[in-house]
């Protein structure tokens, strides 16, 4: 069943079906930034950016991902809460990763240097734990191809070695039903299924956590008090996961709450049922051509071999990508069983 509720907050013009690389944006999250800019441009005080829109970007997003507000910062990319945390390794420490993981879930690691990347297959993660291993860091989702990691394995692998684990959720936060709770730390970007634009981002960490990981970027903005914080060092730092936050993008925060705020309205339990039901509809069809995907269950379909596909489809109205040799599509909220249609169609021989 398609999603109406969706359907007065966007206008996509083509067959959209990237969101794994860029969500579209709904007509709220645009008014929003509409807002601000206009705003800016004639001068006004409404033009600095509002925090009150960042504190509701991050209580929305707290509740979608099932933590207390203590646990969330905000942020502009995932790369830099990942740099945070690589910072606070030890010199020698073995990180844990995924082979083909996500590009910022795995660099900050290795151009450190002095630290010991460890890469294995998705599947092979929990079982390669070990007690040296200083920290197991994953997507939930792969971005390549959509195949969604046995979370639940790896936490009780890294639970017995008390390891800490961090997951990256970009892929998975905004259509899958998730709780950040059992994680030391998750890293979300927002422009994907998320549906807002690059500049937001969001770092979980637990309570125990927060007093191992160092604020390195610290700002006035990561002070108790932040407007008296604004010259010389500050006196002392917020309480909570709030010591972490960098100074936010407003464009992006105000569109990041527009979005947050639609995405609570319909239910992401809607959306998982909506965005699953469309993927099988393809894979379904995929069958009936001969052609075979990357085995699995998420809204992220993979089609080895058929990357050079793209820019055909493309020409035809229909954006999908083409990532590690696969065509791939990605299902949300916005799409319908006519653009499945329309891709099998256009694939079709």
């Amino acid at each position: 069943m398609d999603l109406p509720l969706a359907d007065p907050e966007f206008a996509p013009s083509t067959t959209y079906l990237n969101t794994a690389s860029c969500g579209v944006l709904p007509r709220s999250a645009v008014a929003a930034m509409q807002e601000l800019a206009e705003a800016a441009a004639a001068g006004t005080a409404a033009g600095f950016g509002d925090f009150d829109r960042v504190a509701g970007a991050r209580e929305r997003f707290a509740r979608l991902v099932g933590v207390g507000l203590d646990r969330v910062a905000v942020g502009s990319a995932v790369s830099t809460h990942v740099g945070l945390i690589a910072a606070t390794l030890p010199a020698g420490a073995e990180v844990l990763l995924a082979e083909g993981d996500f590009a910022s879930v795995i660099n900050p690691f290795v151009v450190r240097g002095d630290l010991k990347p460890r890469f294995v297959p998705l599947e092979a993660l929990a079982e390669a734990v070990r007690k040296d291993t200083a920290l197991v860091a994953v997507s939930a989702v792969q971005s390549a191809d959509g195949r969604v990691a046995d979370l639940a394995a790896i936490r009780a692998a890294t639970a017995a070695h008390g390891t800490p684990m961090l997951v990256d959720t970009t892929q998975t936060v905004g259509w899958l039903p998730f709780d950040a709770t059992p994680y030391e730390y998750t890293v979300t970007a927002g422009y994907k299924w998320l549906l807002g634009v690059r500049g937001a981002s969001w770092l979980t960490v637990s309570e125990a956590a927060q007093d191992t990981l160092v604020p390195l970027h610290a700002g006035w903005v990561a002070a108790r008090s932040p407007w008296d914080a604004t010259y010389g060092p500050m006196q002392e730092l917020a309480p909570d996961a709030r010591r972490f936050d960098e100074s936010p993008t407003f464009l992006a925060y105000y569109a990041a709450e527009a979005s947050l705020a639609l995405l609570e309205r319909i239910g992401i339990e809607a959306v998982h049922a909506h965005n699953l039901g469309l993927a099988a509809r393809y894979r379904a069809g995929l069958a009936e051509l001969g052609m075979v995907p990357v085995p699995g269950e998420s809204p992220i379909v993979a089609v080895p071999g058929l990357a050079g596909r793209q820019p055909e489809l493309a020409r035809a109205g229909v954006l999908a990508a083409a990532r590690a040799g696969a065509l791939r599509a990605s299902f949300h909220l916005y799409n319908t069983k006519a653009d499945v249609d329309r891709l099998l169609n256009a694939l079709a021989p």
